[in-house]
């Protein structure tokens, strides 16, 4: 049976994973990702703009005019409005980024809780597995919000995705400017709660090595008599 001390902090770890865990899902499923505004002028209206809000998977869309009527709100499938081209293709890449993520810190909560109520032998059941997995969920995360963020600001993603919804003639787009919204935010969550697991475990590594060493000093410290006998 493992000691008090090491269930307490494993499991500690386990909910600092299970916490990482349920925030890639709330990341994943919630479209308030990022909110564009694109600016348009209109052949038959006078100026407006275009607010789009989406996630990974969904969206919705209003327009704003000066004057004029405007068309009704718009939801979609962000996938579906992308064409195979470049936008289409980091985005898939941050959603399989984020799905490995997700399975990491699905094995770093199931080997926290594991390692909590046993003493697996194997190294790879131990500690060292969960800093594998831990670091590799950080690396996965740090680059989805590098990507999403170039893909973004770079390819204009809300841009392409509010030419597609309005095909209309006579659009003329302008300047584009992005929200982030909390979605995109809670990836620093889950950096911080695969932080707070590895520094979990270290604590209890050092807390296991010196007390490897407590019990070595008696013996170093014996006569060498005694030892003999």
């Amino acid at each position: 049976m493992p000691t008090a001390q090491k269930i307490r902090m494993f499991l500690a770890g386990f909910v600092t994973s299970l916490g990482a865990l349920a925030t890639v899902c709330v990341v994943l499923i919630t479209p308030q990702w990022v909110t564009g505004k694109i600016k348009f002028s209109d052949n038959r209206f006078s100026n407006g703009s275009v607010l789009i809000t989406y996630g990974l998977f969904r969206g919705e869309s209003t327009q704003e005019l000066d004057s004029g009527l405007a068309e009704p709100d718009l939801t979609f499938e962000v996938l579906s409005k992308l064409s195979n081209s470049s936008q289409k293709t980091l985005h898939l890449l941050v959603i399989t980024l984020l799905l490995f993520s997700l399975s990491t810190s699905l094995l770093s909560s199931g080997l926290t809780f594991f390692n909590s109520v046993s003493n697996p032998y194997q190294t790879w059941l131990g500690p060292t597995s969960i800093f594998v997995w831990n670091g590799l969920s950080m690396t996965f995360v740090v680059v989805a919000m590098i990507l999403f963020a170039v893909n973004t600001q770079a390819n204009n993603l809300s841009g392409v995705l509010s030419s597609t919804l309005y095909l209309m003639e006579g659009y003329t787009y302008g300047d584009t400017t992005h929200t982030y919204q909390y979605s995109f935010w809670l990836l620093l969550l889950i950096l911080l709660l695969n932080i707070l697991t590895v520094i979990v475990i270290v604590f209890y590594q050092k807390a296991r090595y010196h007390r490897k060493q407590e019990h070595q000093k008696p013996m170093e410290n014996a006569p060498k008599d005694g030892i003999l006998f």
